[in-house]
Order: structure tokens, then sequence, then C-alpha cells
């Protein structure tokens, strides 16, 4: 299934459903880590969104690592669940 043109499209990507996951979560990783940088830098920095953040972020590494021995389905699930989420963040 093919994303609209903001949103990434990873239906074309070699690996099935394992690599997708893991690039779908890597990149929901990304965009946290993005966040913080940009959060810490800020003239006055949000302690409860860098902590809200930072807490997002090893979510998505948990899910990420828990990905190394999922079947196919848990792989499709989670890459489900991290296009909705990456969707979300990027609209924000």
């Amino acid at each position: 299934m093919a994303g609209t043109p903001d949103e990434p499209d990873f239906s074309g990507l070699d690996g099935g459903e394992d690599q997708q996951a893991e690039d779908i979560v890597r990149e929901v990783v990304g965009w946290y880590t993005a966040q913080l940088v940009s959060e810490r830098r800020a003239p006055v920095p949000d302690d409860e969104r860098i902590e809200a953040l930072k807490a997002g972020r090893q979510a998505a590494l948990a899910d990420q690592a828990q990905l190394a021995t999922a079947d196919p389905e848990e792989a499709s699930r989670i890459a489900a669940v991290y296009a909705a989420r990456l969707k979300e963040l990027n609209e924000r």
C-alpha cells in the first residue's frame, strides 16, 4: 500500500515485513532524537517535553529490539503501529 506524497512509502523495500518494520521504527526513533536535540537547544528547554520525548524514543528502541525475534505477523503489526505513529508525529 503506497502512501500519500507526505507519507514515506516503504512498500518497495527488499527484506519483507521485518525490514519494513525496522525502517519505520528507525524513522520514529530519528524523529524523537531530532526533537530531543531541538528541545535541548531551545532558549528555555521544556523539561516535561524532554522527558516525554525520551520515553517515546526509549519505547521505540525497545520495539526495535523486539523485531530481532519477531515473526512476520508481529513485524507486520509493529510496522502498522509505527507507520500510524510516524504519520501522527509528522502532523505535529
